[in-house]
């Protein structure tokens, strides 16, 4: 079968998006700013006391590996090599990766005390010290001055760890790779919507090879993702999109991005009024991270790379918005999905899609 050139891949895409755009149209007055307040009066997420870091209770966990299960029957044909990391990663790594070029704000380091008594004399020292913000007070931060860089950084996206793996096995083989990966992600931006949580997990299709095999993986999951999607009755849009590249130039690259319609998401109304949130992702990189670690193909050519993201903590929530806080209340088919017998359910909806698994 002769897989479909970059071009001719975007215009399914497109045409996908406007389809699903009109079909399913979101309306964003679905939106619930009281979401977060309701769920921790519930006990379902547990404030921390900082915006954006929550605990989770057993059934917000049963329902994130409930949907976890959902993804791998969805992807069961991929053949994809399953990899796990921890949501840490190598400083170097993260380095090359050049995330801080375009988020630097989004980053998070590792940092932690390397020094000796007297340095640790200092730091007790300095933990004493109050300082008061408004009417509250606080420990100085003084103590951090004792804190150094380590050669760790927390992972800002599940698939950043697979590309430099890939890199180090040497050329792809003819028909590529693809990968499966699951993570804690972590990204500096507090709110208090609860769909913009500082750490939350990812799950990732990636694909590598050439531009016609990632194109062609991209529009697949868009197709799957919406599946998905519908199979738990959410209301949504596709969009093109960018992402929130920092700075001056950010604006530039953000356009760019959008005029070759690199990024898609999958949006539901959450929690944000007049805005809804972006729940899953597909993209699609080029050759930047073939580039920028040397990923080569058969033939030696520059591989280009997409991924598939599904935002576990944003489902999960938009899932607890349009049913209802009471999980024995939502409807009998999500259920049926989430708690029954998934396969069946995926592989008819693939089926009816001409995608059989």
């Amino acid at each position: 079968m002769n897989m479909p050139t970059e071009q001719a891949a975007l215009v399914p895409a497109e045409a996908t998006a406007q389809t699903q755009s009109n079909a399913t149209q979101a309306h964003y007055d679905k939106s619930d700013v009281t979401l977060r307040d309701r769920l921790i009066e519930a006990g379902i997420l547990i404030d921390t006391g900082e915006d954006g870091l929550y605990g989770r209770s057993a059934i917000f966990e049963d329902i994130v590996e409930r949907l976890n299960q959902a993804i791998t029957l969805l992807g069961a044909d991929q053949h994809a090599e399953v990899l796990r990391f921890p949501p840490a990663m190598r400083r170097r790594d993260f380095e090359d990766s050049e995330y801080l070029k375009s988020f630097p704000n989004l980053a998070g380091t590792i940092h932690s005390f390397q020094g000796s008594d007297r340095g640790h004399h200092r730091l007790l020292e300095a933990l004493e010290k109050i300082v008061h913000i408004g009417e509250e007070e606080e420990r100085s931060d003084e103590w951090m001055d004792q804190q150094k860089p380590t050669r760790l950084v927390l992972t800002p996206a599940a698939c950043y760890p697979i590309y430099p793996l890939v890199a180090k096995r040497g050329n792809l083989a003819k028909d590529g790779a693809t990968f499966d990966a699951f993570s804690y992600c972590f990204r500096h931006e507090p709110s208090i919507d609860p769909g913009r949580m500082q750490m939350f997990r990812m799950r990732e299709y990636i694909r590598v090879g050439s531009p016609e095999q990632v194109m062609a993986f991209r529009q697949k999951w868009i197709e799957r993702g919406s599946l998905l999607v519908e199979l738990l009755q959410l209301p949504f849009e596709i969009d093109l999109a960018n992402d929130p590249f920092f700075g001056r130039g950010g604006k530039i690259v953000a356009d760019s991005q959008r005029a070759q319609q690199l990024k898609f998401e999958l949006l539901v109304p959450v929690a944000t009024p007049d805005r809804p949130t972006a729940c899953l992702s597909f993209n699609y990189h080029m050759e930047h991270f073939g580039e920028l670690w040397h990923i080569r193909q058969a033939d030696d050519a520059v591989a280009h790379t997409a991924c598939v993201g599904f935002g576990m903590e944003r489902t999960t929530l938009a899932l607890f918005r349009h049913h209802g806080l009471d999980v024995k209340a939502w409807p009998a088919s999500v259920r049926e999905l989430l708690w029954g017998d998934a396969a069946p359910i995926i592989s008819k909806g693939l089926a009816k899609m001409g995608q059989e698994a």
